[in-house]
């Protein structure tokens, strides 16, 4: 995985890039996440992969499961990868292209894990309080997962807050048995 998170990083820097001088950071973003998620969808994996389709078919195989989704300064990119071989690094180079968006705009997506739905009010309070904190502006997905007993589970980037019931009992229990 760090292998391949290497060797992306420079295709997605020159990506991020050129969206910067355009202005075009979330039309990029949106066309890398089409890309990547059609680079896996299916079969297409391999045969964007396979030595028996020439540099350029891999690219035509790609872009016409895109359809209209991709502009044209996006299409001369896949071809670029296909010409590399890089197109099995879209996943990567799509995850690094967000974390430098991320990074020049000062956001974060922010993944709210509660016991039970959250009021609106509640969310946007602790949204709130996770900005000032971070000192980012914030996006927010939450999901509800029941096991958590009561609490809540904030994942921003790499950082993790475990504010939840069952981790707390389970540091306890690893406390009581050590």
């Amino acid at each position: 995985m760090a292998e391949l998170t290497t060797l992306a990083r420079p295709y997605a820097k020159a990506a991020f890039q050129y969206a910067l001088e355009a202005q075009d950071l979330s039309g990029w973003a949106q066309q890398l996440a089409t890309l990547a998620g059609a680079s896996q969808y299916g079969t297409m994996a391999e045969r964007i992969a396979s030595p028996s389709l020439s540099a350029q078919q891999q690219a035509d195989v790609l872009i016409e499961a895109c359809g209209d989704e991709l502009s044209q300064p996006v299409r001369n990119y896949v071809q670029l990868l296909a010409q590399n071989k890089r197109l099995i690094l879209l996943p990567e180079i799509q995850q690094l292209f967000e974390a430098f968006k991320h990074a020049q705009e000062q956001s974060v997506d922010v993944e709210l894990t509660t016991a039970f739905k959250l009021a609106d009010a509640e969310q946007e309070k602790l949204a709130q309080a996770l900005s000032d904190k971070l000192k980012r502006k914030i996006s927010v997905r939450a999901q509800v997962d029941e096991k958590l007993l009561a609490g809540v589970i904030v994942k921003a980037g790499d950082l993790v807050i475990d504010g939840s019931m069952r981790g707390r009992l389970e540091k306890l229990a690893k406390a009581i048995n050590s």
